[in-house]
């Protein structure tokens, strides 16, 4: 029998992938492990890897189209077998969702999908069509149910209305009705009813405060556009990691205080430890530590001394959370946008190890090969801009960290040493934090301490 192959989950939020290129062709013989497939999602390019050994056979999709997760693309079996998928997951879903929408909403047997053994251990999210829409109504995440259908595999719209029974608030029908009509979990509100019950004015007074809160970070709506009749050369279009970007950059200016502090280092002592340990280390390490790799450890190494800045905010927005590992996080430039790979444990690493890795992660990003958990667990981000002669400026701070850290250009300048003029090396910090979360002075303190360390390198 045919194994089937799937579009495996990439990452926790990642509902969906682009098809990019296979990688070998219809028909061929495969293993264990070979790389078949490309991949986008929207934050980089990812292989598919044979699950099977034997002949692979393509589904009917097309380069460039657009599919959900755990899609069946292609089954790897006999050479005369050809694509055979032993369910044909969004061909069912298809139906049952068409059908629903003509029918009354009940949960049927129908409804429920058998799943072959073969792939039950294998990390899926499987929901009927109803529980889909309902889950989306009602603004429920679905990884959150515990499945009953299908052999405890697949969420039935009956499980979906149990988990809001027991976890949704009381919330009266006018209420409810309301707060469904404005998109606001009822989750956030505070019910002032008998017994906690949500009425219609705790649901205003939700959404009143929603909106003070946006005008209070975001400043008063912008006046619409008026676009003009200039041609367009070209339209590009808003996607994948750009798209992120995009949604990103604008969450976090919009949703953040932020207040940027900028001073000026000697950096004369970082230029001749970088020198020395080219001379004498780049032969045994095979590559010589760049500004990065010598700042990211330095950066890696202070942070437990201020908590606070290793730090996030909880999803509800009610804790600060500060976070028990150092994950730096280091901004790339690639041909598909900014993306930032995630050194983990920075601070327990030496510079050697510390360079490894960076370097491993800088090339998978460059090459588009990068792995979703190379993008994840951040908890403080420092950006680099030093090669492309910019001094100091306000990098946008990557939510949920509550500050990042700016690094400028290297340049020679004339200054006072000891009452005495001479020319160092110097270079601009600038770092942009969270006012809601820090106040100026500690991080006022955590860049000075960061200055001090980078103008006294040996430490490393």
């Amino acid at each position: 029998m045919a194994e089937d192959l799937f579009l495996p989950k990439l990452g926790q939020t990642v509902e969906e992938v682009v098809l990019i290129n296979w990688l070998v062709e219809d028909g061929t013989k495969v293993d264990f492990g070979d790389p078949v497939l490309e991949v986008e999602t929207d934050k980089a390019v990812f292989n598919v890897e044979a699950n099977a050994k034997g002949t692979i056979h393509f589904g009917p999709y097309k380069m460039g189209e657009t599919l959900p997760v755990l899609t069946v693309v292609a089954t790897i079996g006999k050479a005369d077998e050809g694509f055979s998928p032993s369910s044909k997951i969004l061909d069912a879903e298809a139906e049952a969702e068409q059908a629903a929408e003509e029918e009354p909403s009940t949960t049927t047997a129908s409804e429920v999908e058998t799943v072959d053994t073969n792939t039950q251990d294998r990390e899926k999210l499987f929901a009927s069509p109803r529980a889909r829409k309902l889950a989306r109504e009602e603004q429920v995440d679905l990884a959150e149910i515990t499945p009953t259908g299908g052999e405890g595999v697949r969420v039935v719209e009956q499980d979906v209305l149990d988990y809001m029974q027991t976890s949704q608030p009381t919330a009266t029908p006018v209420a409810a009705g309301l707060a469904k009509e404005v998109g606001l979990p009822l989750s956030g509100v505070t019910g002032t009813g008998p017994m906690g019950v949500i009425t219609r004015d705790d649901v205003i007074l939700a959404i009143r405060m929603k909106l003070q809160a946006v005008q209070t970070t975001a400043g008063k709506p912008a006046a619409p556009v008026i676009r003009d009749t200039v041609e367009i050369k070209e339209q590009v279009p808003l996607k994948s990691v750009r798209k992120l970007i995009y949604d990103r950059m604008g969450e976090s200016v919009h949703t953040t205080a932020r207040v940027t502090l900028v001073t000026e280092m000697d950096a004369t002592q970082l230029v001749e430890l970088r020198e020395k340990l080219k001379a004498e280390k780049a032969p045994a390490w095979g590559f010589t530590p760049g500004y990065n790799e010598l700042i990211g450890a330095t950066v890696s190494r202070t942070l437990p001394e201020f908590p606070f800045m290793n730090a996030r905010v909880s999803g509800d927005e009610q804790s600060i959370e500060r976070l028990a590992k150092v994950n730096l996080g280091i901004a790339v430039d690639t041909e598909r946008g900014l993306v930032v790979p995630v050194v983990k444990d920075a601070n327990q690493l030496g510079l050697q190890q510390f360079g490894t890795i960076f370097r491993q992660l800088v090339d998978r990003a460059l090459s588009g090969r990068m792995m979703p958990e190379d993008l994840e667990g951040g908890t403080f981000t420092i950006t680099n801009l030093g090669n492309f002669d910019v001094d100091a400026f306000t990098p946008v701070i990557n939510l949920p960290q509550v500050a990042i850290l700016g690094i400028g250009r290297i340049q020679e300048k004339v200054v006072p040493v000891d009452g005495e003029i001479t020319i160092r090396k110097m270079m601009t910090l600038s770092l942009v934090f969270d006012h809601r979360i820090i106040d100026g002075a500690p991080a006022a303190k955590f860049l000075q301490q960061v200055k001090q360390n980078l103008e006294e390198p040996a430490l490393l």
